[in-house]
């Protein structure tokens, strides 16, 4: 029986697909289970095939994999989309009293358990609830006990009352009851429960936690997939910060909002997806030129122009290296998981402080729309360390200020870091300009001043390089001469890939990249490996490109831009597949 369960649940948009599948996930959590989410959904409210899947273990997940267990089909369409992954004594749930799922036929060595969803729904309270009684009659093919459900119906709806909670707990029941009483059947799962307490988010809240968590004060943004969720877990809490968030008119708006309050002296930040990355591009200029320091989150999704909003591609890259006219001084960071888009958003905050310097923060849909458990520690509060950089107070201004006592905000110093005042600090009053200044922040055109100020900006970054410890997550055999490098979501699923390799002898080492630029040196081991295989979501490789402009090499490439992530399994088929056999280390 195994412990490994993949569940889903599939149907038309509008059918409640996503809150459903947040209740079951919120249910094996609180049942002490490991829990990895995905979703597929169409960029539209009602009508285009969605779905959401759950892997879930007593030990942790991190990736999704081509097998479903269970699943939970509310139209025909959702059987055949998911044929390929349904093997033989995989459990199909559908409702044949709807006229639209009358004529299924269950896959040949499934099995199919036609319950009557909308009746029992409807005797429970509302037609409404038939997507509850599907989970009832889940728990009763894993033999998971209902009362976590219970737990997980009283946190959806307890602000609707105790009727609603009453009458959804009814609806699972008669699910349950329903499968028990019509379906002489073992089934082949029996879902264990621990006392573990586990956190479940995903991507875009740990951004948010992240941020709430490194004294980000201002945030400013306009809805748009799939960075929105970064806003809504902010709204309401960074209040009780005595923060405040802004829905702007658009995205240039938003950044200017955010650019102001920086100025200002908050922490700010916005987020934002590609097509709303193109819009702030300009103002993104003015954030570097005037030495702000901001944190601009790029949740990518697939482009270009609108693309598919809500598919998955990391195809930004290029943008947040190079985007942006003229030469552009700037950090990029991209977690590699869920739990690293709380570290890596505080260490963006403090990047962008202590060098006065844009932080592009990237993550991706996959990662900002899949919900994870984690161990509670692993969100440390109190271990959080802020560094605000190199503000200078009233004491210190005079160190700073030229032979006439005006305080110089862009005085080129020896790190290029200049000292920051924020406004209302006596003697530091100060303007600064997207025209090219001198240490005054005054316009200027003169020639040596601008060779001045250019070479002090860029060598931020290089200071950066020494104090800062760019460092790479390692996994797998460290002595392996086959390499695979990768950043970004992609991490859990090589993880996992690595283990199915590893059954067959065929040693990995691989290494995932958090820092894009300044990034670490990884020539040398590029340089030690026999094969060097590069993975990402895009068509032409912008890592790997930016890897072999380092190495000076070739490097082999697994690549994925159809918008879907990477499963664990798939990758595992794509590395042994770039591995001849003179090539596998054992």
């Amino acid at each position: 029986m195994p412990d490994d369960l993949n569940w889903a649940i599939g149907g038309e948009a509008g059918d409640g697909i996503d809150s459903t599948g947040k209740i079951f996930a919120q249910a094996l959590s609180r049942a002490g289970r490991h829990v990895f989410t995905s979703k597929d959904f169409a960029s539209r409210i009602r009508g285009g095939y969605t779905a959401y899947k759950i892997r879930s273990s007593t030990d942790r997940v991190e990736s999704v994999v081509d097998r479903l267990d269970i699943l939970v089909a509310l139209t025909e369409r959702t059987i055949d989309e998911n044929l390929d992954e349904l093997h033989e004594g995989s459990v199909i749930i559908y409702d044949g009293e709807r006229t639209e799922m009358q004529d299924v036929e269950v896959p040949e060595g499934m099995i199919g358990l036609d319950v009557p969803l909308q009746r029992l729904a409807e005797e429970a309270g509302g037609a409404i609830m038939q997507n509850i009684v599907a989970l009832g009659a889940a728990c009763e093919v894993t033999n998971f006990p209902i009362e976590n459900l219970d737990s997980a119906l009283e946190k959806k709806f307890g602000s609707k009352g105790e009727s609603i909670v009453d009458n959804n707990k009814e609806a699972a029941r008669k699910g349950q009851e329903f499968v028990a009483d019509e379906y002489d059947h073992e089934f082949d799962y029996d879902l264990d429960t621990t006392d573990n307490d586990y956190v479940l988010l995903n991507g875009d809240e740990a951004i948010g936690m992240g941020a709430i968590a490194a004294g980000c004060r201002f945030y400013a943004g306009y809805p748009i997939t799939p960075a929105t969720d970064v806003m809504e877990y902010l709204t309401g809490r960074i209040n009780q910060f005595g923060g405040e968030v802004v829905q702007a008119e658009d995205e240039l708006s938003a950044i200017n909002m955010a650019l102001g309050a920086a100025r200002a002296g908050a922490r700010s930040m916005t987020a934002t997806s590609g097509p709303g990355i193109d819009l702030m591009t300009e103002t993104f200029g003015l954030v570097a030129q005037s030495e702000t320091p901001l944190v601009i989150c790029d949740v990518m999704r697939s482009g270009p122009s609108t693309g598919m909003p809500t598919k998955q591609e990391q195809g930004d890259l290029n943008m947040a290296l190079y985007g942006g006219h003229g030469e552009i001084p700037r950090f990029v960071v991209a977690p590699t998981n869920i739990a690293e888009c709380f570290h890596k958003t505080v260490e963006a905050f403090n990047l962008a402080e202590k060098y006065q310097t844009p932080v592009f923060l990237i993550a991706d849909l996959s990662m900002a729309v899949t919900e994870q458990t984690f161990e509670p520690d692993e969100f440390d509060m109190d271990a959080v360390e802020i560094d605000r950089g190199k503000v200078v107070d009233e004491d210190e201004i005079e160190a700073w200020t030229d032979e006439q006592d005006r305080f110089q905000p862009h005085f080129s110093t020896a790190d290029g870091i200049s000292p920051r005042a924020f406004p209302g600090t006596d003697g530091a009053a100060h303007m600064s300009t997207g025209l090219e200044h001198n240490s005054l922040g005054r316009r200027t055109e003169d020639t040596d001043v601008r060779v001045e100020q250019v070479d002090k900006r860029n060598r931020k970054v290089e200071t950066a390089r020494e104090r800062e410890d760019w460092d790479v997550r390692e996994f797998g055999d460290p002595d392996a001469d086959n390499l695979v490098i990768s950043w970004g979501s992609n991490e859990g699923a090589l993880r996992e890939a690595l283990e199915f390799l590893d059954e067959e002898d065929i040693d990995v080492r691989f290494i995932s990249v958090p820092y894009i630029f300044p990034r670490p040196d990884l020539t040398e081991d590029i340089e030690a490996a026999d094969e060097v295989i590069v993975v990402e979501c895009n068509e032409t490789g912008q890592f790997a490109d930016v890897l072999e402009h380092d190495a000076l090499t070739r490097l082999k490439r697994v690549n994925k831009y159809n918008g879907v992530r990477f499963k664990a399994d798939e990758l595992a088929d794509e590395i042994r597949a770039k591995l001849s056999a003179e090539e596998v280390t054992a």
